[in-house]
Protein backbone atom coordinates (compact mmCIF):
# COMPACT_ATOMS: atom_id res chain seq x y z
CA UNK A 1 0.00 0.00 0.00
CA UNK A 2 1.03 3.40 -1.04
CA UNK A 3 2.26 5.38 2.08
CA UNK A 4 2.34 9.12 2.97
CA UNK A 5 5.30 11.00 1.64
CA UNK A 6 6.84 13.63 3.97
CA UNK A 7 4.36 16.69 4.39
CA UNK A 8 3.02 16.54 0.66
CA UNK A 9 -1.02 16.47 0.80
CA UNK A 10 -2.35 13.59 -0.94
CA UNK A 11 -5.41 13.47 -1.74
CA UNK A 12 -7.55 10.09 -3.36
CA UNK A 13 -10.57 11.03 -5.75
CA UNK A 14 -12.53 8.69 -6.97
CA UNK A 15 -15.97 7.84 -8.24
CA UNK A 16 -18.11 5.30 -10.61
CA UNK A 17 -17.63 5.87 -14.07
CA UNK A 18 -20.41 8.58 -15.58
CA UNK A 19 -19.85 10.43 -12.53
CA UNK A 20 -17.68 13.28 -13.71
CA UNK A 21 -14.51 12.36 -11.60
CA UNK A 22 -12.17 13.50 -14.96
CA UNK A 23 -14.12 16.85 -14.73
CA UNK A 24 -13.20 17.72 -11.32
CA UNK A 25 -9.74 16.03 -11.88
CA UNK A 26 -9.23 18.86 -14.15
CA UNK A 27 -10.79 21.16 -12.43
CA UNK A 28 -8.44 21.03 -9.30
CA UNK A 29 -5.76 21.01 -11.91
CA UNK A 30 -6.68 24.17 -13.03
CA UNK A 31 -6.63 25.47 -9.21
CA UNK A 32 -3.08 24.48 -9.06
CA UNK A 33 -3.36 20.80 -7.92
CA UNK A 34 -0.52 17.99 -9.30
CA UNK A 35 -2.46 15.27 -10.77
CA UNK A 36 -1.38 11.51 -10.90
CA UNK A 37 -3.99 9.59 -12.79
CA UNK A 38 -3.88 5.96 -12.09
CA UNK A 39 -5.79 4.76 -15.17
CA UNK A 40 -2.77 6.81 -17.43
CA UNK A 41 0.15 5.05 -15.18
CA UNK A 42 -1.53 1.40 -15.81
CA UNK A 43 -1.19 1.70 -19.52
CA UNK A 44 2.37 3.46 -18.99
CA UNK A 45 3.53 0.27 -16.82
CA UNK A 46 2.23 -2.14 -19.59
CA UNK A 47 3.35 -0.14 -23.16
CA UNK A 48 5.85 -1.60 -25.45
CA UNK A 49 8.93 -2.28 -24.40
CA UNK A 50 8.14 -2.62 -20.80
CA UNK A 51 8.48 -5.11 -17.99
CA UNK A 52 4.74 -5.24 -17.23
CA UNK A 53 3.87 -5.73 -20.66
CA UNK A 54 6.50 -8.67 -20.79
CA UNK A 55 4.91 -9.91 -17.70
CA UNK A 56 1.52 -9.55 -19.15
CA UNK A 57 2.29 -11.53 -22.13
CA UNK A 58 4.05 -14.29 -19.78
CA UNK A 59 1.18 -15.03 -17.80
CA UNK A 60 -1.83 -14.45 -20.61
CA UNK A 61 0.56 -15.50 -24.03
CA UNK A 62 0.48 -13.60 -26.99
CA UNK A 63 -2.98 -13.39 -27.85
CA UNK A 64 -3.29 -10.35 -25.50
CA UNK A 65 -1.48 -8.82 -28.05
CA UNK A 66 -2.61 -6.34 -31.46
CA UNK A 67 -0.75 -6.73 -34.55
CA UNK A 68 1.62 -3.92 -33.43
CA UNK A 69 3.09 -5.60 -30.11
CA UNK A 70 0.86 -3.48 -28.12
CA UNK A 71 -1.19 -4.73 -25.37
CA UNK A 72 -4.88 -5.31 -26.80
CA UNK A 73 -6.84 -4.18 -23.76
CA UNK A 74 -10.60 -5.64 -25.15
CA UNK A 75 -9.07 -9.35 -25.83
CA UNK A 76 -7.03 -8.68 -21.98
CA UNK A 77 -10.53 -7.90 -20.79
CA UNK A 78 -12.28 -11.02 -22.26
CA UNK A 79 -9.95 -13.00 -20.68
CA UNK A 80 -10.00 -11.55 -17.18
CA UNK A 81 -13.64 -9.88 -16.99
CA UNK A 82 -15.36 -12.88 -15.53
CA UNK A 83 -12.09 -14.97 -13.95
CA UNK A 84 -11.39 -13.70 -10.70
CA UNK A 85 -8.00 -15.58 -10.46
CA UNK A 86 -7.13 -14.38 -13.58
CA UNK A 87 -7.81 -10.84 -12.81
CA UNK A 88 -5.95 -11.30 -9.77
CA UNK A 89 -2.96 -12.28 -11.29
CA UNK A 90 -2.79 -9.02 -13.90
CA UNK A 91 -3.89 -7.10 -10.63
CA UNK A 92 -0.94 -8.42 -9.07
CA UNK A 93 1.11 -7.02 -12.37
CA UNK A 94 0.21 -4.01 -12.73
CA UNK A 95 -1.27 -2.44 -9.25
CA UNK A 96 2.51 -2.76 -7.74
CA UNK A 97 3.85 -0.93 -10.42
CA UNK A 98 1.66 1.79 -10.39
CA UNK A 99 2.24 2.25 -6.53
CA UNK A 100 5.68 2.32 -7.11
CA UNK A 101 5.01 5.09 -9.64
CA UNK A 102 2.57 6.80 -7.55
CA UNK A 103 5.41 6.99 -4.61
CA UNK A 104 8.36 8.98 -7.06
CA UNK A 105 5.67 11.10 -8.71
CA UNK A 106 4.77 12.11 -5.33
CA UNK A 107 8.33 12.75 -4.37
CA UNK A 108 8.76 14.48 -6.87
CA UNK A 109 5.97 16.75 -6.20
CA UNK A 110 7.08 20.86 -4.76
CA UNK A 111 7.04 20.68 -0.82
CA UNK A 112 3.88 22.86 -1.05
CA UNK A 113 2.31 20.49 -3.03
CA UNK A 114 -1.65 19.24 -2.97
CA UNK A 115 -1.25 16.11 -4.78
CA UNK A 116 -4.63 15.06 -5.94
CA UNK A 117 -4.38 11.04 -6.96
CA UNK A 118 -7.16 9.79 -9.29
CA UNK A 119 -8.21 6.15 -8.83
CA UNK A 120 -11.23 4.92 -10.39
CA UNK A 121 -10.96 1.71 -7.59
CA UNK A 122 -9.59 3.48 -4.65
CA UNK A 123 -13.06 1.44 -2.46
CA UNK A 124 -12.62 -1.12 -4.10
CA UNK A 125 -8.99 -2.09 -3.27
CA UNK A 126 -8.42 -0.52 -0.12
CA UNK A 127 -6.84 2.58 -0.86
CA UNK A 128 -8.25 5.24 1.29
CA UNK A 129 -6.35 5.21 4.80
CA UNK A 130 -3.46 6.19 2.59
CA UNK A 131 -4.18 9.60 1.47
CA UNK A 132 -4.71 12.28 3.84
CA UNK A 133 -8.36 13.04 2.64
CA UNK A 134 -10.76 11.40 -0.06
CA UNK A 135 -12.93 12.82 -2.39
CA UNK A 136 -15.84 10.56 -3.65
CA UNK A 137 -17.75 12.22 -6.97
CA UNK A 138 -21.46 10.83 -6.43
CA UNK A 139 -23.98 10.88 -9.21
CA UNK A 140 -27.40 9.10 -9.62
CA UNK A 141 -27.08 5.84 -11.55
CA UNK A 142 -29.84 7.35 -14.52
CA UNK A 143 -27.38 10.39 -14.96
CA UNK A 144 -24.68 8.26 -15.21
CA UNK A 145 -26.37 6.03 -17.62
CA UNK A 146 -26.76 8.62 -20.05
CA UNK A 147 -23.87 10.25 -19.71
CA UNK A 148 -22.25 7.11 -20.65
CA UNK A 149 -24.31 6.82 -23.94
CA UNK A 150 -23.93 10.21 -24.98
CA UNK A 151 -20.58 10.63 -24.06
CA UNK A 152 -18.84 7.14 -24.74
CA UNK A 153 -21.81 5.60 -27.02
CA UNK A 154 -22.17 3.28 -24.73
CA UNK A 155 -25.26 0.78 -24.59
CA UNK A 156 -27.37 0.91 -21.90
CA UNK A 157 -26.88 -3.26 -21.29
CA UNK A 158 -23.07 -1.77 -21.86
CA UNK A 159 -22.87 0.66 -19.35
CA UNK A 160 -24.99 -1.25 -16.79
CA UNK A 161 -22.28 -3.60 -17.03
CA UNK A 162 -19.19 -1.47 -16.54
CA UNK A 163 -21.22 0.25 -13.32
CA UNK A 164 -22.16 -3.23 -11.66
CA UNK A 165 -18.67 -4.14 -12.17
CA UNK A 166 -17.44 -1.18 -9.75
CA UNK A 167 -18.08 -0.37 -5.99
CA UNK A 168 -21.57 0.49 -5.45
CA UNK A 169 -21.98 4.29 -3.86
CA UNK A 170 -22.43 2.86 -0.22
CA UNK A 171 -19.20 1.36 -0.49
CA UNK A 172 -17.50 4.59 -1.94
CA UNK A 173 -19.64 6.89 0.35
CA UNK A 174 -17.85 4.41 3.34
CA UNK A 175 -14.57 5.83 2.73
CA UNK A 176 -15.44 9.69 1.67
CA UNK A 177 -14.72 12.41 3.45
CA UNK A 178 -15.59 14.71 1.13
CA UNK A 179 -18.55 13.84 -1.21
CA UNK A 180 -19.04 16.29 -4.19
CA UNK A 181 -22.71 15.43 -5.87
CA UNK A 182 -22.38 15.96 -9.58
CA UNK A 183 -25.75 16.04 -11.16
CA UNK A 184 -26.14 19.60 -12.10
CA UNK A 185 -24.39 22.06 -14.41
CA UNK A 186 -20.49 22.37 -15.37
CA UNK A 187 -20.44 25.39 -13.95
CA UNK A 188 -22.32 24.25 -10.45
CA UNK A 189 -19.54 21.72 -10.15
CA UNK A 190 -16.89 24.12 -10.44
CA UNK A 191 -18.00 26.16 -7.69
CA UNK A 192 -18.32 23.14 -5.68
CA UNK A 193 -14.40 21.87 -6.64
CA UNK A 194 -13.32 25.78 -5.64
CA UNK A 195 -14.58 26.04 -2.51
CA UNK A 196 -13.10 22.57 -1.44
CA UNK A 197 -10.45 23.63 -2.58
CA UNK A 198 -10.23 27.13 -1.39
CA UNK A 199 -11.99 26.10 2.31
CA UNK A 200 -10.39 23.23 2.59
CA UNK A 201 -7.96 22.12 0.87
CA UNK A 202 -5.08 24.66 0.68
CA UNK A 203 -5.38 24.76 4.22
CA UNK A 204 -5.20 21.67 4.89
CA UNK A 205 -1.92 21.48 2.95
CA UNK A 206 -0.05 24.46 4.86
CA UNK A 207 -1.40 23.06 8.21
CA UNK A 208 0.42 19.84 7.62
CA UNK A 209 3.28 21.19 6.26
CA UNK A 210 3.52 23.53 9.08
CA UNK A 211 2.44 20.59 11.72
CA UNK A 212 0.22 22.78 12.43
CA UNK A 213 -3.16 21.70 14.58
CA UNK A 214 -6.74 22.79 13.99
CA UNK A 215 -8.34 23.94 17.88
CA UNK A 216 -11.80 25.38 18.72
CA UNK A 217 -11.42 27.97 21.16
CA UNK A 218 -15.25 28.48 21.47
CA UNK A 219 -17.64 25.80 22.57
CA UNK A 220 -20.57 25.13 20.30
CA UNK A 221 -23.14 21.84 20.83
CA UNK A 222 -23.69 20.00 17.87
CA UNK A 223 -26.41 18.01 17.83
CA UNK A 224 -26.25 13.68 17.79
CA UNK A 225 -24.06 12.93 14.74
CA UNK A 226 -24.89 9.22 13.74
CA UNK A 227 -21.91 9.77 11.24
CA UNK A 228 -19.78 10.66 14.01
CA UNK A 229 -19.00 6.64 13.89
CA UNK A 230 -17.93 6.44 10.19
CA UNK A 231 -15.95 9.52 10.57
CA UNK A 232 -13.68 7.73 13.89
CA UNK A 233 -13.47 4.52 11.65
CA UNK A 234 -11.72 6.64 8.54
CA UNK A 235 -9.42 8.40 10.72
CA UNK A 236 -8.47 5.43 12.86
CA UNK A 237 -7.64 3.90 10.12
CA UNK A 238 -5.73 6.50 8.33
CA UNK A 239 -3.83 6.49 11.95
CA UNK A 240 -3.47 2.51 11.73
CA UNK A 241 -1.75 3.37 8.11
CA UNK A 242 0.32 6.23 9.54
CA UNK A 243 2.13 4.01 12.32
CA UNK A 244 2.18 0.78 10.73
CA UNK A 245 3.95 -1.94 11.44
CA UNK A 246 3.25 -1.09 14.86
CA UNK A 247 0.15 -2.92 15.98
CA UNK A 248 -1.12 -0.23 18.67
CA UNK A 249 -4.93 -0.12 19.78
CA UNK A 250 -6.74 2.34 18.98
CA UNK A 251 -10.55 3.32 20.87
CA UNK A 252 -12.75 6.07 19.95
CA UNK A 253 -13.54 8.17 23.42
CA UNK A 254 -15.71 11.19 24.82
CA UNK A 255 -18.91 12.54 23.50
CA UNK A 256 -19.05 11.50 20.09
CA UNK A 257 -18.25 8.01 21.08
CA UNK A 258 -21.84 8.18 22.73
CA UNK A 259 -24.91 7.49 20.55
CA UNK A 260 -27.49 10.70 21.43
CA UNK A 261 -25.90 12.66 23.50
CA UNK A 262 -24.36 16.22 22.06
CA UNK A 263 -20.80 17.16 21.72
CA UNK A 264 -18.71 19.12 20.44
CA UNK A 265 -18.12 18.70 16.40
CA UNK A 266 -14.70 17.16 17.84
CA UNK A 267 -13.67 13.45 17.41
CA UNK A 268 -11.57 12.36 19.84
CA UNK A 269 -9.16 9.01 20.00
CA UNK A 270 -7.50 7.45 22.18
CA UNK A 271 -3.78 5.76 20.77
CA UNK A 272 -2.49 3.28 23.08
CA UNK A 273 1.90 3.52 23.96
CA UNK A 274 3.82 1.05 26.12
CA UNK A 275 5.59 4.13 27.25
CA UNK A 276 5.32 8.01 26.54
CA UNK A 277 8.74 7.73 25.42
CA UNK A 278 7.22 5.91 22.61
CA UNK A 279 4.89 8.26 22.21
CA UNK A 280 7.82 10.54 21.06
CA UNK A 281 9.96 10.52 17.79
CA UNK A 282 9.22 8.50 15.25
CA UNK A 283 5.38 8.12 15.77
CA UNK A 284 5.39 11.33 16.12
CA UNK A 285 6.29 12.11 13.02
CA UNK A 286 4.56 9.73 11.84
CA UNK A 287 1.63 11.03 12.85
CA UNK A 288 2.15 14.38 11.61
CA UNK A 289 2.87 13.49 8.06
CA UNK A 290 -0.30 11.46 8.20
CA UNK A 291 -2.40 14.96 9.10
CA UNK A 292 -1.98 14.53 13.46
CA UNK A 293 0.58 16.89 14.65
CA UNK A 294 1.75 16.94 18.11
CA UNK A 295 0.55 20.39 20.11
CA UNK A 296 3.11 22.08 21.62
CA UNK A 297 3.59 21.83 25.12
CA UNK A 298 2.84 19.58 28.25
CA UNK A 299 -0.54 18.09 28.02
CA UNK A 300 -2.04 15.92 31.34
CA UNK A 301 -5.50 14.77 32.47
CA UNK A 302 -7.28 16.19 35.80
CA UNK A 303 -7.24 12.98 38.33
CA UNK A 304 -10.15 11.33 39.43
CA UNK A 305 -10.25 11.67 42.48
CA UNK A 306 -8.40 15.03 42.38
CA UNK A 307 -5.30 15.20 44.48
CA UNK A 308 -3.77 12.09 42.82
CA UNK A 309 -1.06 13.66 40.43
CA UNK A 310 -1.11 14.32 36.95
CA UNK A 311 -1.95 12.04 34.56
CA UNK A 312 0.69 13.04 31.71
CA UNK A 313 -0.24 11.94 27.76
CA UNK A 314 0.71 13.49 24.49
CA UNK A 315 -1.96 15.51 22.79
CA UNK A 316 -2.42 15.66 18.61
CA UNK A 317 -4.91 17.54 16.91
CA UNK A 318 -5.98 17.40 13.16
CA UNK A 319 -4.07 19.67 10.57
CA UNK A 320 -7.71 19.29 8.34
CA UNK A 321 -9.59 22.57 8.66
CA UNK A 322 -12.90 20.77 8.31
CA UNK A 323 -12.41 18.14 11.03
CA UNK A 324 -11.12 18.94 13.90
CA UNK A 325 -9.74 16.01 15.73
CA UNK A 326 -8.46 15.36 19.59
CA UNK A 327 -5.83 12.35 20.00
CA UNK A 328 -5.13 11.24 23.21
CA UNK A 329 -1.83 9.12 23.53
CA UNK A 330 -1.87 7.28 26.97
CA UNK A 331 0.05 4.56 28.01
CA UNK A 332 -1.92 1.30 28.15
CA UNK A 333 -3.25 0.62 31.43
CA UNK A 334 -2.57 4.26 32.62
CA UNK A 335 -5.05 5.41 35.11
CA UNK A 336 -5.99 8.59 32.73
CA UNK A 337 -6.30 5.49 30.08
CA UNK A 338 -8.24 3.65 31.95
CA UNK A 339 -10.50 6.41 32.79
CA UNK A 340 -11.45 7.85 29.29
CA UNK A 341 -12.84 3.74 28.62
CA UNK A 342 -14.60 3.77 31.62
CA UNK A 343 -16.45 7.22 31.36
CA UNK A 344 -17.45 6.20 27.73
CA UNK A 345 -18.64 2.85 28.58
CA UNK A 346 -20.82 4.08 31.60
CA UNK A 347 -22.67 7.01 29.71
CA UNK A 348 -23.11 4.26 27.17
CA UNK A 349 -24.88 1.84 29.52
CA UNK A 350 -26.26 4.23 32.13
CA UNK A 351 -29.66 6.72 30.01
CA UNK A 352 -30.29 8.70 33.43
CA UNK A 353 -26.33 9.71 33.89
CA UNK A 354 -26.13 10.44 29.76
CA UNK A 355 -29.13 12.56 30.57
CA UNK A 356 -27.70 14.14 33.12
CA UNK A 357 -24.40 14.65 31.34
CA UNK A 358 -26.07 16.52 28.51
CA UNK A 359 -28.20 18.56 31.18
CA UNK A 360 -24.82 19.73 32.82
CA UNK A 361 -22.88 19.99 28.90
CA UNK A 362 -25.84 22.43 27.88
CA UNK A 363 -25.74 24.50 30.50
CA UNK A 364 -21.78 25.12 30.54
CA UNK A 365 -22.06 25.50 26.95
CA UNK A 366 -23.98 28.41 27.27
CA UNK A 367 -22.51 30.21 30.49
CA UNK A 368 -18.94 29.55 30.02
CA UNK A 369 -18.19 29.03 25.99
CA UNK A 370 -14.45 29.26 26.33
CA UNK A 371 -13.08 25.70 25.77
CA UNK A 372 -10.34 26.16 29.12
CA UNK A 373 -13.56 27.46 31.52
CA UNK A 374 -15.82 24.94 29.92
CA UNK A 375 -13.39 21.55 30.75
CA UNK A 376 -13.15 23.31 34.11
CA UNK A 377 -16.56 23.66 34.79
CA UNK A 378 -17.39 19.76 34.21
CA UNK A 379 -14.61 18.88 37.09
CA UNK A 380 -17.45 18.57 40.13
CA UNK A 381 -19.43 16.65 37.86
CA UNK A 382 -16.53 14.22 36.42
CA UNK A 383 -15.44 14.05 40.14
CA UNK A 384 -18.64 12.22 41.44
CA UNK A 385 -19.36 10.44 37.86
CA UNK A 386 -16.06 8.79 38.79
CA UNK A 387 -17.24 6.93 41.66
CA UNK A 388 -20.74 6.11 40.21
CA UNK A 389 -18.69 4.66 36.83
CA UNK A 390 -16.48 2.32 39.35
CA UNK A 391 -19.22 1.01 41.02
CA UNK A 392 -21.01 -0.05 37.99
CA UNK A 393 -17.72 -1.31 36.90
CA UNK A 394 -17.09 -3.45 40.00
CA UNK A 395 -20.99 -4.74 39.70
CA UNK A 396 -21.12 -5.54 36.07
CA UNK A 397 -17.32 -6.84 35.71
CA UNK A 398 -16.52 -4.12 33.25
CA UNK A 399 -12.60 -3.80 32.38
CA UNK A 400 -11.49 -1.84 29.37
Amino acid sequence: MIGLTGAVLRVGLTGGIGSGKSAVAARLVERGAVLIDADQLAREVVAPGTEGLAEVVATFSDRVLDADGALDRAALGDLVFADEPARRRLEAIIHGRVRARTVELTAAASPDAVVVNDVPLLAEVGLAPAYHLVVVVQTGVHIRLARLARDRGMSRAEAQRRIAAQADDARRAAVADVLLTNEGTLDELHESVDALWRDRLVPFETNVRHRRAVRLHQVRLADPDPTWPRQYARLADRIRHAIAPADLRIDHIGSTAVAGLAAKDVIDIQLSVPSLAEADGVLAERLADAGFPRLPGEWWDSPRPAGSGQWAKRLHGSADPARPVHLHVRVTGSPGWRYALLMRDHLRADPDQRAAYLVLKRELAASAPDSGAYATAKDPWFDEEHLRAEEWAARTGWHP
